[in-house]
C-alpha cells in the first residue's frame, strides 16, 4: 500500500526486524527520497564526560561516520539507496521522537523486540517511548516469531 506524498521515518538497530522494518517503511512511503532511516547511538561521553578522556571528543565522529555506512548500506540493500540515513545520538525513544518532528514526519514505522517480564524492565521499550513521545503516527510492526 503506498501512500501518496508521505513521509515516513524508519529506527533500525541492525537486527533482522531492521530489514522487513525498511521494506515496510518503502512499500508505505512509495519512494525512497521520502523515507528517513535512523539509527540511535548512545553516547559514550554520559558515562565518561570528554574532561575526563578527552579522545571521546574525536570517538563519536569517527564512529558515526561508520555508523552511518552502515545504515546507508543497509537502506541500499532493501531497495532504499535513495533514502536520508542519519545517525542520532541518546536515548533512542526521545530522539526518535524529536527528528520525526522536527522533519514533519507523517508515520515512524518501528520494530518491535516484544522483550516481556524482566527482559522488559531493564532493556525498556523504545517502541513504546516513541509512542508516548511522537507527534505524528507510530506503527508498530509486531515481531514474525509472534503470534
Amino acid at each position: 500500500m503506498v501512500f501518496a506524498d508521505i513521509t515516513v521515518v524508519v529506527p533500525i538497530d541492525f537486527s533482522r526486524r531492521s530489514d522487513f522494518a525498511i521494506q515496510s517503511g518503502l512499500s508505505i512511503a512509495g519512494d525512497a527520497r521520502k523515507l528517513h532511516v535512523v539509527h540511535v547511538a548512545t553516547l559514550l561521553e554520559s558515562i565518561s564526560p570528554e574532561g575526563v578522556l578527552p579522545e571521546l571528543a574525536n570517538e563519536r565522529t569517527d564512529r558515526g561516520d561508520a555508523v552511518l555506512k552502515n545504515v546507508k548500506s543497509l537502506a541500499a540493500d532493501h531497495g532504499a539507496a535513495g533514502a536520508h540515513c542519519v545517525v542520532l545520538y541518546g536515548d533512542p525513544g526521545t530522539r526518535i521522537a524529536e527528528y520525526s518532528a522536527e522533519i514533519k514526519a507523517d508515520l515512524i514505522v518501528i520494530p518491535s523486540h516484544g522483550y516481556q517480564g524482566l527482559r522488559r524492565v531493564v532493556l525498556g521499550s523504545v517502541a513504546e517511548r516513541v509512542i508516548r513521545h511522537a507527534e505524528c503516527s507510530v506503527l508498530v510492526l509486531r515481531r514474525p516469531d509472534a503470534e
